[in-house]
């Protein structure tokens, strides 16, 4: 949601731009979808001079900085966690092995994304100070 008018225009150009690219990108092979990704691309660069063009207006953020060891460790942890589920679906034999890598690399991955990373996010949380 947009807290302003400029935000909800350009956030509205960003998700036409976006959607057009993608069919554009899809049909690329027709002259049509060629004209549709020139057209996407193009309103995807003027969404972004606009969001830029907007930014001073907003002022101070009002968030401190995070700590970025725990949002590193989140991240890492999401990415133990895919990386577990890959080499488990390509080296487990079975279906039952599959499914128990695909459980644990899941697990690894939400309690980096629900656990590690909110925790980084609240450490210097703007309702503490």
């Amino acid at each position: 949601m947009a807290a302003t008018t400029s935000q909800g225009k350009s956030f509205a150009l960003f998700i036409v731009g976006l959607t057009v690219g993608a069919a554009g990108l899809a049909y690329v092979a027709s002259g049509t979808g060629k004209l549709a990704l020139v057209v996407g691309l193009a309103a995807l660069a003027a969404s972004f001079a606009y969001f830029l063009k907007i930014k001073p207006a907003e002022g101070k953020v009002a968030e401190a900085s995070q700590p970025a060891f725990l949002k590193l460790l989140g991240l890492g942890a999401a990415i133990a966690g895919w990386l577990v589920v890959l080499f488990g679906l390509h080296l487990a034999p079975s279906v039952g092995g599959r499914m128990a890598t695909t459980l644990i690399g899941l697990l690894i991955s939400l309690v980096g994304v629900i656990g590690i990373l909110p925790a980084a996010a609240n450490k210097n949380a703007i309702w503490k100070s």
